[in-house]
């Protein structure tokens, strides 16, 4: 199958900071590729640039075979997004943000769409709510409710379960991987939460100084490098790229 996102050379540059450095990766349809790495990798920065809220230095971004910077409107038409840091206008009831965010999308049947997803996330009792009163919980369900309204062939998480309670961080997973699995979407996800990454990604990129060091399946990763979990591997590989030396010593 083509990817659904194709990244070559991305590079990005801000003053003499080089925060995202020749990234080159693929996500296929159906597949979850998770992008993991220390704080100040460049993950938000490589998300940023997918999603062409930044001009990258270098490098291309194709999306649905489409070229982000020439033909931006019909490659960002199949991709939405969600974050725990990017939370809905919270002065809009639950259907009013949905609506909203419909209409930019050019959802068709966009009630009858909105019916279905405020069933799907279980928010039914909240729709006349105004989202800035709900729980993290609630107005993470909204935020993914609203990055499916598109029903897009690229979705991109970044840390989307972060400051919510483990029972709804699991159903949240569950979401996803239905969503990947029986629409074919492909997921680029950022966490800090390696069981979560173990849990659902099918690749893992560890992206440290805005290069990628380390891909493959989590399961064997954490084999080939004897490491007793994807969260000691994380925290070796971080050690070695932030301290060379010290790595060298040992």
């Amino acid at each position: 199958m083509e990817p659904v996102l194709a990244v070559t050379g991305l590079c990005k540059t801000f003053g003499a900071t080089r925060a995202v450095d020749g990234v080159s990766f693929e996500v296929r349809p159906g597949e979850i590729v998770g992008l993991v790495g220390p704080n100040g990798a460049g993950k938000t920065t490589t998300i940023s640039m997918v999603m062409g809220v930044l001009a990258p230095t270098a490098g291309q971004v194709s999306i649905d075979g489409c070229d982000i910077g020439r033909r931006r409107s019909q490659a960002l038409a199949q991709t939405n997004f969600a974050a725990a840091y990017a939370p809905l206008p919270g002065n809009l009831t639950v259907e009013q943000n949905l609506r909203v965010f419909g209409m930019i999308y050019g959802v068709r049947d966009l009630t009858a769409r909105i019916d279905e997803l405020v069933e799907e996330y279980d928010l039914t009792a909240f729709r006349k709510t105004k989202t800035g009163v709900l729980s993290s919980g609630e107005q993470t369900r909204v935020t993914l409710a609203k990055a499916m309204l598109n029903r897009p062939k690229l979705l991109l998480l970044d840390e989307p379960t972060a400051s919510i309670d483990p029972a709804t961080a699991r159903r949240v997973r569950r979401h996803i991987v239905d969503v990947a699995e029986k629409a074919g979407a492909g997921v680029l996800w950022t966490s800090h939460n390696m069981y979560e990454v173990a849990e659902v990604c099918d690749r893992v990129l560890f992206l440290s100084r805005g290069r990628i060091l380390l891909s493959g399946d989590p399961a064997q990763l954490v084999a080939e490098h004897k490491a007793s979990s994807l969260e000691d591997l994380f925290v070796t590989v971080a050690n070695e790229a932030l301290n060379p030396e010290a790595a060298a010593a040992s």
